[in-house]
C-alpha cells in the first residue's frame, strides 16, 4: 500500500514539474506572439511565471516530503 501511494506521489511529482514547464513556455511563446497584449499591462510580462514557479515550488516541496517520509516508513517496516 505505501509502494503504491510512493509511486503516485512521484508521478504526481512530475507531473507538476510538466505543467509548470508546459505553463512557462507557453507564457513565453505568447509573449513573442503579442508583446503588445503584455505592454498593456502594470506588471511584467514574466509575473505570471514567477507565481507559477512559487505555487510549483510549495507543491513539488509537499510532494518531495511525503515521498521522503513514505521512504523511511517503507525502510523501518523493511527492517522489522
Amino acid at each position: 500500500m505505501l509502494k503504491r501511494l510512493y509511486d503516485i506521489l512521484s508521478v504526481a511529482l512530475w507531473c507538476a514539474v510538466g505543467v509548470f514547464a508546459g505553463t512557462s513556455l507557453y507564457v513565453v511563446f505568447d509573449y513573442i506572439a503579442r508583446p503588445d497584449l503584455y505592454a498593456m499591462a502594470s506588471a511584467p510580462w514574466y509575473s505570471v511565471i514567477i507565481v507559477n514557479a512559487l505555487l510549483s515550488a510549495a507543491v513539488i516541496g509537499l510532494l518531495l516530503i511525503g515521498r521522503l517520509l513514505i521512504k523511511r516508513r517503507l525502510k523501518r517496516e523493511k527492517r522489522g
